[in-house]
C-alpha cells in the first residue's frame, strides 16, 4: 500500500493518515485487512460514528483510506452501494477581529512563537506549510512568499507584508541561524524544519495568555487572513489564488464570514412596524 500511494506522488501527511487508518481497522478485528470485508467495513464504519463519535468527515477519511486499499492494492471491487461516504458536514470556522488577532499576537510567550504567528497570519499558510518555508523562498526583490508543495503537492505565491520581512529580518540576525536553509530550524536539528505542533503549541499558548475565550488553533488564522481580506475588499477570484483553492467553491465560505456582507442587510423585523410597549400595557 506504501508504494502504491507512493507512485502517485501523495501528500506524507495522506500516505501517514491512510496507513494508519487500515492498521487500526485491521486492529479493530485482529486480522489481516486483505481477509476481511465489505460486512467488517459497514461495521466498522457504524463502530466509528458509535462508539468513538467520530465527526462524518472523519469517518469519510478512515473510508477513503479503505478505499484505497481495496482498490489500488489488492485490486478489489468497491460497492459505494454497500459501504456509503457519510454526508459531510459543513460548518463554519471561527473568526477573531482584527483587534484580537493583534492581542493574540502580542500575547505570545516568546519573540520566535510571535513570529510564527505573524507569518501564519501575514500568509495565510497553513501550518505544514509554513513550517516548510525556506529561506529562498522569502523573495525580498518581488515581495512575495513562495509556498511550494502546498496542498495537492501545488506551489503558489502570497504577498509579503513589509512589516513581516522587518520581524523575519530581526529574528533571523538574533538567532544567528544563516547556516540553516529552513526558515524556521527545529531547535534540536538545524537541517530539519519545526515541528507542527510546535506552531499548535504557540497558538495555544497565546491564545490562553490573551484571555481569547474562542478556540484559536494555526489554521483560524487562515481563516482570519482570508474574511479581513475580503472584508477589505479583496475579490474572491484572487482570494482563490491566495488560499490555494482548487475550487472557488472553497473560496465562497469566506462570503458567509464577511460581518460588513452580513450587516448590510436589514433583518425584516425592522422594517415591521410595532408597538414597542410590552404585550399587556397599554
Amino acid at each position: 500500500m506504501l508504494e502504491e500511494l507512493q507512485l502517485r506522488n501523495y501528500a506524507q501527511d495522506t500516505i501517514r493518515h491512510y496507513l494508519r487508518a487500515v492498521e487500526d481497522f485491521a486492529r479493530r478485528f485482529r486480522c489481516s485487512p486483505d481477509r476481511l470485508g465489505p460486512r467488517h467495513i459497514r461495521e466498522y464504519q457504524a463502530e466509528l460514528f458509535q462508539k468513538r463519535k467520530l465527526s462524518a468527515n472523519s469517518v469519510g477519511q478512515h473510508l477513503a483510506a479503505l478505499r484505497f486499499f481495496y482498490i489500488r492494492t489488492l485490486r478489489r471491487a468497491w460497492s459505494i452501494a454497500d459501504t456509503p461516504y457519510p454526508k459531510k458536514t459543513r460548518r463554519l470556522p471561527t473568526i477573531l477581529s482584527q483587534e484580537e488577532v493583534a492581542q493574540l499576537l502580542q500575547a505570545a510567550r516568546t519573540p520566535g512563537e510571535r513570529i510564527l504567528l505573524m507569518s501564519l497570519y501575514a500568509t495565510g499558510a497553513r501550518r505544514a506549510e509554513l513550517t516548510h518555508l525556506k529561506v529562498s523562498d522569502i523573495d525580498s526583490q518581488r515581495m512575495v512568499v513562495h509556498i511550494r508543495g502546498g496542498k495537492g503537492r501545488k506551489d503558489r505565491d502570497v504577498m509579503l507584508s513589509p512589516k513581516l520581512l522587518t520581524a523575519l529580518r530581526t529574528h533571523w540576525r538574533f538567532y544567528h541561524r544563516k547556516s540553516s536553509t529552513w526558515l524556521f530550524p527545529s531547535n534540536y536539528r538545524k537541517d530539519r524544519p519545526i515541528d507542527t505542533k510546535t506552531v499548535w503549541y504557540a497558538c495555544q499558548q497565546a491564545a490562553k495568555r490573551a484571555g481569547i475565550p474562542k478556540r484559536v488553533h494555526p489554521h483560524l488564522l487562515r481563516h482570519c487572513f482570508a474574511t479581513h481580506l475580503y472584508e477589505a475588499g479583496t475579490d474572491l477570484r484572487t482570494l482563490q489564488i491566495l488560499l490555494g483553492h482548487e475550487d472557488l467553491k472553497e473560496t465562497l465560505i469566506y462570503v458567509h464570514l464577511s460581518t460588513p456582507h452580513l450587516n448590510a442587510t436589514a433583518s425584516p423585523l425592522d422594517s415591521l412596524a410595532l408597538n414597542d410597549k410590552p404585550p399587556g400595557e397599554k
